[in-house]
């Protein structure tokens, strides 16, 4: 191994100041009451759909008002197979060679509007997520693909029967965008959720400006007793780290849930000293650089092999590390993990070569033999500052070293989604960010879009497919790993369908009297305002 300024192998252990490190959670006093106010890293989500969306903009703010079949356990975020109910009653045991999971529904819960919520509505939901009806998109359709049948025999039970048995089912249930939703809303209007909010979470919907903030308002009915803590909060959307920065150190708000760079850590760190708490952890997010396959000359293979040559991620690795929120050179795993590359194996596939200038006078070769000397396009970026126009940056600057001609056009997320989704682009920065380490449902982003609806790459490839679902299937771990490499060298050398940036790092600083916050390798995970308390 080497030290973070180049390939290291990421420990699924959680790095915390002293400050954080003192006293456990359980010896604490708990208070109740207040208001937490947090910031988004964002103009605005897409919609409030958690269902159609991917997005932090739209998990941060409408995650405290929904409840999930199971989660991440909350005390242990940074676990991949630690699973814990939350409307279920307990974690079932598969049966039927693992291909059968029946789960008993809790009694008693309602919806924000006093309405039961039952098995049905958990049924209902899920077989959105999995099987979504003409006319709906699921951004976890792809994930539940070893998913046969959700069935809902009586008012408190729900049964999952697979096609065939993987570990990745438990993960994929346990996501935190997976909202129970209302059966009745969902029938007779399956886009309500997108610009409405209905939920049976800890925090009943009090307010939302498009743009400006999220408010709930505690539940008094909610099914885990003495929780949330907190009375109340509010989400500001602030797009700019300068703003978000600002109003932490002045106690405007006390956090923002997805990270910050280094400079801004130790900047509030230096100001504020032990009134300021900072949390580390590897992060299970990163950039890609997508071409669209459909716009030329992005469908030939080998100009979208000359852009991967002429990065150079060794050393812009370190560098960016400094100034942005990332830091790991990796594949398309999250690095470290049982299925990720190795230095050795990485070094083999385009863009990550030990020979920098060998690899950008390929890169030339290939332009020329595609006619595209001296390409010109438009490289498409979303408003958010970090990483985003940090990578950005640094790709545009690598690619003109082998004579390309980049501009960029940053969007807010609304329409930087409608872009991606509509194919209106050449080549955009986007993202890979999971909900957990789990590399067999991670690694679905590069499968075709008809299989995996959050892929902008513009392609159909039933090869990719194919490699896909054999590891999918596969159980001895040592095949999985190798048919792990097959997959990714097919995707990133051979059809070269994306470009990999630097994985990321996760920083999060938040006020000392905020409590019961815990880190995880995912900014999805663990948003559970219910466990958070102000000490103040």
């Amino acid at each position: 191994m080497m030290n973070r300024t180049g390939w290291i192998g990421v420990s699924f252990s959680i790095a915390v100041t002293a400050a954080l490190a003192a006293t456990p959670v359980a010896a604490q006093a708990i208070k109740k009451g207040g208001t937490l106010t947090y910031m988004i890293p964002a103009d605005a989500p897409p919609s409030l759909d958690g269902h159609k969306e991917n997005t932090f903009a739209t998990l941060h703010a409408t995650a405290p008002f929904y409840s999930t079949l199971i989660a991440i356990n909350p005390d242990n975020p940074s676990s991949t197979t630690d699973f814990v109910c939350d409307l279920c009653t307990e974690m079932p045991k598969a049966i039927d060679d693992g291909k059968t999971y029946t789960f008993k529904i809790r009694k008693g819960v309602k919806f924000h509007d006093g309405t039961p919520l039952t098995a049905a509505d958990v049924a209902k939901s899920w077989q959105y997520i999995a099987f979504p009806p003409k006319g709906v998109s699921s951004a976890r359709e792809a994930y539940m693909s070893m998913v046969d049948k959700i069935e809902n025999p009586d008012p408190e039970t729900v049964v999952f029967r697979l096609k065939f048995a993987t570990s990745a089912f438990l993960p994929a249930l346990a996501d935190p965008f997976a909202y129970i939703y209302k059966k009745d809303v969902l029938e007779k209007e399956p886009h309500w959720y997108e610009k409405n909010v209905l939920g049976s979470g800890p925090f009943k919907f009090a307010g939302y400006e498009t743009g400006q903030s999220m408010k709930g308002a505690r539940n008094p009915d909610y099914y885990h007793e003495g929780k949330p803590y907190l009375d109340g909060f509010t989400a500001i959307f602030a797009a700019k780290q300068s703003v978000r920065v600002d109003a932490i150190r002045a106690d405007r708000a006390a956090t923002e849930f997805r990270g910050m760079p280094p400079s801004a850590r130790d900047e509030l760190v230096k100001e504020l000293g032990d009134k300021i708490t900072v949390q580390t952890s590897d992060w299970n997010c990163v950039n890609l650089l997508t071409p669209n396959q459909k716009k030329k000359p992005f469908d030939d293979v080998r100009v979208r092999r000359a852009l991967a040559l002429a990065i150079d991620p060794w050393k812009g690795a370190p560098a960016l590390s400094r100034i942005a929120t990332v830091h790991t050179v990796g594949g398309l795993v999250f690095p470290g993990s049982p299925l990720a590359a190795n230095k050795e194996e990485l070094q083999k596939i385009a863009g990550f070569g030990p020979d920098i200038e060998k690899a950008r006078a390929e890169a030339r070769k290939l332009l020329k033999e595609a006619g595209a000397e001296g390409l010109k396009f438009e490289l498409m970026n979303r408003n958010v500052d970090q990483p985003y126009k940090f990578v950005a940056t640094w790709a545009i600057d690598e690619w003109s070293k082998i004579g390309l001609k980049v501009t960029q056009r940053v969007l807010p997320t609304g329409p930087f989604y409608e872009a991606l989704r509509s194919g209106n682009f050449e080549v955009t920065v986007e993202f890979n960010c999971q909900n957990m380490v789990n590399p067999l449902l991670d690694v679905a982003k590069v499968l075709p879009r008809s299989v995996y609806p959050e892929n902008y790459g513009g392609y159909e490839d039933p090869k990719l497919v194919e490699l896909y679902n054999s590891m999918l299937k596969e159980t001895d771990p040592a095949k999985q790993r190798a048919k792990m490499r097959d997959f990714e060298t097919y995707a990133l050398d051979t059809k070269v369908v994306t470009i990999m940036t630097p994985w990321w790092n996760r920083i999060i600083a938040h006020r000392s009297y905020m409590k019961g916050w815990k880190i995880s390798p995912s900014h999805y995970l663990n948003l559970n305002l219910a466990n958070i308390w102000l000490d103040k």
